[in-house]
Protein backbone atom coordinates (compact mmCIF):
# COMPACT_ATOMS: atom_id res chain seq x y z
CA UNK A 1 0.00 0.00 0.00
CA UNK A 2 2.75 2.57 0.68
CA UNK A 3 3.96 2.62 -2.95
CA UNK A 4 0.65 4.08 -3.79
CA UNK A 5 1.08 7.00 -0.85
CA UNK A 6 2.69 9.36 -4.15
CA UNK A 7 -0.51 9.13 -5.54
CA UNK A 8 -3.36 9.80 -3.32
CA UNK A 9 -4.78 13.13 -4.09
CA UNK A 10 -3.89 14.58 -0.58
CA UNK A 11 -0.37 14.06 -1.77
CA UNK A 12 -0.52 16.44 -4.57
CA UNK A 13 -0.14 19.82 -5.19
CA UNK A 14 -1.56 19.79 -8.53
CA UNK A 15 -5.07 18.96 -6.85
CA UNK A 16 -5.65 22.23 -4.73
CA UNK A 17 -3.61 24.41 -7.29
CA UNK A 18 -6.54 22.57 -10.23
CA UNK A 19 -9.38 23.35 -7.47
CA UNK A 20 -8.28 27.09 -6.26
CA UNK A 21 -7.93 27.81 -10.36
CA UNK A 22 -11.53 26.26 -11.28
CA UNK A 23 -12.84 27.97 -7.83
CA UNK A 24 -11.39 31.71 -8.04
CA UNK A 25 -13.02 31.52 -12.03
CA UNK A 26 -16.04 30.32 -10.98
CA UNK A 27 -16.41 33.59 -8.23
CA UNK A 28 -14.65 36.09 -10.97
CA UNK A 29 -18.16 35.09 -13.42
CA UNK A 30 -20.71 37.00 -11.37
CA UNK A 31 -18.25 40.03 -11.06
CA UNK A 32 -17.74 40.06 -15.19
CA UNK A 33 -20.79 38.99 -16.26
CA UNK A 34 -22.46 43.37 -16.16
CA UNK A 35 -19.32 43.97 -18.23
CA UNK A 36 -20.58 41.00 -20.69
CA UNK A 37 -17.06 39.22 -20.80
CA UNK A 38 -15.40 35.42 -19.59
CA UNK A 39 -12.72 35.40 -17.24
CA UNK A 40 -10.12 34.63 -20.44
CA UNK A 41 -11.73 38.17 -22.52
CA UNK A 42 -11.34 39.78 -18.95
CA UNK A 43 -7.44 38.66 -19.11
CA UNK A 44 -7.23 39.80 -22.58
CA UNK A 45 -9.10 43.36 -21.67
CA UNK A 46 -6.65 43.79 -18.52
CA UNK A 47 -3.45 43.34 -20.87
CA UNK A 48 -4.99 45.51 -23.35
CA UNK A 49 -5.56 48.32 -20.53
CA UNK A 50 -2.10 48.11 -19.27
CA UNK A 51 -0.47 47.86 -23.13
CA UNK A 52 -3.35 49.60 -25.15
CA UNK A 53 -2.19 47.69 -28.64
CA UNK A 54 -0.68 44.85 -29.41
CA UNK A 55 0.11 42.29 -31.51
CA UNK A 56 -1.82 38.66 -31.21
CA UNK A 57 1.71 36.92 -31.12
CA UNK A 58 3.03 39.16 -28.69
CA UNK A 59 -0.10 38.99 -26.51
CA UNK A 60 0.09 35.09 -26.37
CA UNK A 61 3.20 35.23 -24.59
CA UNK A 62 2.30 37.36 -22.17
CA UNK A 63 -1.01 35.57 -21.10
CA UNK A 64 0.55 32.26 -22.27
CA UNK A 65 -2.16 31.59 -24.72
CA UNK A 66 -2.09 30.34 -28.34
CA UNK A 67 -3.51 31.76 -31.31
CA UNK A 68 -5.98 29.22 -32.04
CA UNK A 69 -7.51 30.49 -28.41
CA UNK A 70 -6.76 34.18 -29.08
CA UNK A 71 -8.50 34.41 -32.51
CA UNK A 72 -12.14 33.63 -31.74
CA UNK A 73 -11.49 35.12 -28.13
CA UNK A 74 -10.33 38.49 -30.14
CA UNK A 75 -13.33 37.99 -32.78
CA UNK A 76 -15.88 38.31 -30.25
CA UNK A 77 -14.46 41.25 -28.53
CA UNK A 78 -14.44 43.12 -31.67
CA UNK A 79 -18.58 41.70 -31.92
CA UNK A 80 -18.73 43.10 -29.17
CA UNK A 81 -17.59 46.54 -29.49
CA UNK A 82 -14.26 46.52 -27.27
CA UNK A 83 -11.39 46.42 -29.77
CA UNK A 84 -10.44 46.62 -32.97
CA UNK A 85 -7.69 44.29 -35.31
CA UNK A 86 -6.03 46.08 -38.23
CA UNK A 87 -3.03 44.88 -40.38
CA UNK A 88 0.05 46.33 -39.30
CA UNK A 89 1.08 49.09 -41.45
CA UNK A 90 4.71 47.30 -41.34
CA UNK A 91 3.62 43.53 -42.37
CA UNK A 92 -0.17 42.78 -43.48
CA UNK A 93 0.18 39.70 -42.39
CA UNK A 94 0.46 40.63 -38.90
CA UNK A 95 -2.62 41.75 -36.73
CA UNK A 96 -2.48 44.64 -34.62
CA UNK A 97 -5.36 44.97 -31.80
CA UNK A 98 -5.99 48.31 -29.99
CA UNK A 99 -9.11 48.72 -27.80
CA UNK A 100 -11.92 50.99 -28.93
CA UNK A 101 -13.79 53.86 -27.21
CA UNK A 102 -15.86 51.46 -25.55
CA UNK A 103 -13.13 49.05 -24.74
CA UNK A 104 -11.18 51.63 -23.10
CA UNK A 105 -13.98 52.81 -20.73
CA UNK A 106 -14.63 49.20 -19.71
CA UNK A 107 -11.52 49.94 -17.52
CA UNK A 108 -13.41 52.24 -15.45
CA UNK A 109 -16.15 49.91 -14.89
CA UNK A 110 -13.97 46.60 -14.50
CA UNK A 111 -11.86 48.64 -11.47
CA UNK A 112 -13.82 47.00 -8.75
CA UNK A 113 -13.20 44.13 -9.71
CA UNK A 114 -9.71 43.23 -8.16
CA UNK A 115 -10.76 44.22 -4.51
CA UNK A 116 -14.26 42.63 -4.70
CA UNK A 117 -12.17 38.79 -5.72
CA UNK A 118 -9.67 40.15 -2.34
CA UNK A 119 -12.95 39.76 -0.62
CA UNK A 120 -13.51 36.79 -1.72
CA UNK A 121 -9.76 35.28 -1.05
CA UNK A 122 -9.64 36.58 1.98
CA UNK A 123 -6.19 36.79 2.32
CA UNK A 124 -4.08 39.17 4.23
CA UNK A 125 -1.99 41.43 1.95
CA UNK A 126 1.26 40.04 3.12
CA UNK A 127 -0.52 36.20 2.40
CA UNK A 128 -0.86 37.35 -1.39
CA UNK A 129 1.75 38.49 -2.10
CA UNK A 130 3.68 35.13 -0.60
CA UNK A 131 1.29 33.53 -2.86
CA UNK A 132 1.94 35.65 -5.83
CA UNK A 133 5.83 35.23 -5.91
CA UNK A 134 5.16 31.25 -5.37
CA UNK A 135 3.06 30.64 -8.09
CA UNK A 136 5.15 32.46 -10.22
CA UNK A 137 8.03 31.05 -8.90
CA UNK A 138 5.98 27.96 -10.20
CA UNK A 139 5.40 29.09 -13.39
CA UNK A 140 8.81 30.58 -14.19
CA UNK A 141 10.35 26.59 -13.40
CA UNK A 142 7.59 25.28 -15.49
CA UNK A 143 7.94 27.60 -18.54
CA UNK A 144 12.19 27.40 -18.33
CA UNK A 145 12.28 31.21 -17.77
CA UNK A 146 10.01 32.41 -21.09
CA UNK A 147 7.58 33.77 -18.49
CA UNK A 148 9.55 36.39 -16.62
CA UNK A 149 7.74 39.65 -16.80
CA UNK A 150 7.00 39.15 -13.29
Amino acid sequence: MEVYESLRLSNQLCFPLYLCSKEIIGRYTPFLKPLDLTYTQYIVMMYLWEQQHSNISDMGKALLLDTNTLTPLLQKLEAKGYIERQKSPNDGREMIIALTERGYALRTEATKIPELMRTCINLTPEEAEILYKLLYKVLLNLEGGKHDNH
